[in-house]
């Protein structure tokens, strides 16, 4: 059972290829790789430093009897932003979708009127669930049936109450 375990000799059919890429081309690539990368970030960088400046040279004047502006006419107030409509950029994304989601689940889970003169209201989505297990959704008729309406529901009533035509027994 030993000898079953033992490996078989080496031999050159079993050596790896040595027509294969070695380390030190790979090695070489990733250096020239990494140095491509600095070389496109520092371009990058001194482009946009040149267009920064070109911009700042270009800023127009500011009329005189304007109140006194910034030394760059791009920067925004703080508070400047509510005077543009909505929907705005976001100025802090993790508060303002923690409110967003807070007034969404307020309202899920509320009464309130959506349209007070057409009387329309939203409900809570556990009470919504709860009318439409009792009451069940609304249904399209059927071809060639007629739709309810409140002359045929009056009609069919005044039908049933009209006791002019039986007789005593209660047939026609």
């Amino acid at each position: 059972m030993a000898e079953e375990l033992k490996h078989p000799e080496h031999t050159p059919e079993m050596e790896f290829e040595h027509q294969d890429m070695r380390p030190g081309s790979v090695y070489a690539f990733l250096i020239g790789l990494a140095v491509a990368g600095l070389l496109v970030y520092f371009a990058l960088w001194g482009l946009y430093n040149f267009l920064e400046r070109r911009e700042a040279r270009n800023q127009p004047q500011q009329n005189p009897l304007a109140q006194p502006a910034p030394a760059d006419t791009r920067a925004v107030a703080p508070d400047a932003y509510k005077a543009f409509p909505q929907p705005r950029l976001e100025r802090n994304e993790r508060l303002e979708i923690n409110e967003f989601r807070l007034q969404e689940e307020q309202r899920l889970n509320s009464y309130g009127w959506v349209d007070q003169k057409a009387g329309v209201a939203h409900i809570p989505i556990e009470r919504a669930m709860e009318l439409i297990a009792q009451r069940g959704l609304p249904t399209t008729p059927k071809v060639g049936e007629v739709p309810p309406s409140e002359v045929s529901v009056v009609k069919q009533a005044a039908q049933r109450a009209d006791t002019s035509a039986r007789s005593p027994t209660g047939k026609k």
